[in-house]
């Protein structure tokens, strides 16, 4: 399948083809299912950081904001990251799952491993906290299986080296998390801010990220409508991320402070060529509206973050506590590079999913023609989850900065907002349209 669409579909709001694209993925409710539960995971992020807003103003490493930031990394971001794999990984490689059974066992145990994990670290439960690290072990594992021959192709350039990469380096993670989990009752090792930040880079830059800088090279000409010649500055962005984290973290894991250093350089490089490569887009793009928005946004926490991460490499040895509420703000701001863009390509990948079996089961729209994309959800929504996001993620920023609580409870109480109607308002219009189908209706 062409991950491009035409100009004159696309100026009519009409999906793009997807009769071979059906072939290859598995049924909607898969990539819906996972989707649904990271809406569900930001709601429970956003509320469990307003309940520790006042130990992440003391300390953000306390046993509640961990829950937090778990429930972020997993019930929502990687949540949302996985099931986008089970949609566009087949697509990218022209090979189909192994099955989409155990397409079901991986959204089932890694929902049990992304909320039994940050609940049983609020409670201070370690047989809930290793059962989740249990579960995440299996999800992975099970995922593997199941992209293995997709991700396992030659010949289909870096997007498929880079999600190989990038799943790569969501194994690394659950490892890196079981061998913490084991250490939580053998104690045999001390996790200090250095050794947690090793295995935060490799979640945050090694997988989350990874994926999104891949998948982005792929989804940008077609959500953007841009016709890009060349795209190295894309490519060099994926070898030099996977480069930054495979030197950085090991770095900060053994203390190793010229490698760190090297490490974040490389990574550095990587994170700029992404930006110049969106830059490419948007100045060749025919197509603006809010998606513009959420790329721009997303684009500029990563300056942000790189801010507050020089900021607090320079403040650490004569201020600790100002260091780590730093260092916190930068993994947020990390995080909101993320975020924004998740919540952004969601307004567009869900209609994509969603339309083809609406048009096969020739449910009419709006006005009674067949369905195009922008019909499926409610644009004033979409502005809504925009402003909440980004002034969540700001708040969340700046209450973690300057050891706000009340800040802190702000940001979790919008970034909860934003889970609540995002999950709505990709659910609401559908729903209608269905409905009306049912009943032999068809939208006014």
């Amino acid at each position: 399948m062409s991950t491009g669409t035409s100009g004159t579909a696309a100026g009519k709001g009409q999906a793009p083809r997807t009769a071979q694209a059906g072939l290859l993925t598995p049924p909607p409710a898969v990539p819906l299912a996972f989707l649904a539960a990271a809406a569900a995971g930001l709601v429970a992020c956003g509320v469990t950081l307003a309940w520790a807003r006042a130990a992440a103003a003391a300390y953000p490493g306390a046993g509640p904001v961990v829950a937090a930031v778990h429930l972020g990394m997993l019930a929502t971001l990687s949540m949302a990251v996985i099931g986008a794999l089970h949609q566009f990984a087949s697509i990218i490689a022209h090979r189909p799952l192994r099955s989409v059974t155990l397409a079901w066992i991986t959204f089932l145990t890694w929902l049990g491993a992304a909320w039994l994990l940050p609940l049983g670290i609020a409670a201070e439960l370690e047989d809930l906290v290793e059962a989740g690290a249990a579960l995440a072990t299996i999800a992975v594992t099970v995922l593997v299986v199941n992209l293995w021959a997709a991700l396992s192709v030659r010949g289909k350039g870096i997007a498929v080296a880079g999600l190989r990469m990038a799943v790569t380096g969501l194994a690394v993670t659950v490892c890196y998390g079981a061998v913490y989990v084991a250490d939580r009752r053998g104690a045999w090792f001390v996790l200090a801010g250095h050794v947690v930040l090793a295995h935060a880079v490799v979640g945050l830059f090694g997988w989350l990220g990874l994926s999104y800088v891949t998948l982005a090279e792929k989804l940008w000409p077609m959500f953007l409508l841009a016709n890009v010649p060349g795209r190295r500055p894309g490519r060099i962005a994926v070898w030099a991320v996977a480069a930054g984290v495979v030197l950085l973290s090991p770095g900060l894991l053994l203390g190793v402070a010229g490698l760190a250093w090297a490490g974040a350089l490389v990574l550095a490089g990587g994170l700029g060529a992404h930006l110049v490569s969106l830059a490419a887009h948007l100045r060749r793009r025919r197509r603006s509206g809010l998606f513009l928005a959420f790329l721009v946004t997303s684009a500029a926490f990563l300056p942000t973050a790189a801010g507050l991460a020089l900021a607090a490499a320079a403040v650490m040895g004569s201020d600790p506590h100002l260091g780590r509420a730093l260092t916190a703000a930068a993994v947020a701001a990390v995080a909101g590079w993320l975020l924004e863009a998740l919540a952004g390509h969601v307004h567009r990948v869900v209609p994509l999913v969603m339309w083809p079996r609406l048009r096969a089961l020739g449910v009419p729209g709006i006005k009674g023609v067949p369905p195009g994309l922008t019909d499926l959800y409610v644009p004033r929504l979409a502005y809504a989850t925009y402003a909440l996001l980004t002034a969540g993620l700001a708040a969340a920023c700046a209450g973690l900065a300057v050891s706000s609580a009340g800040t802190i409870a702000a940001a979790g109480a919008l970034l909860a907002a934003t889970g609540i109607v995002t999950g709505v308002n990709l659910t609401l219009r559908p729903a209608r349209i269905l409905r009306g189908h049912g009943n032999g209706q068809q939208e006014a």
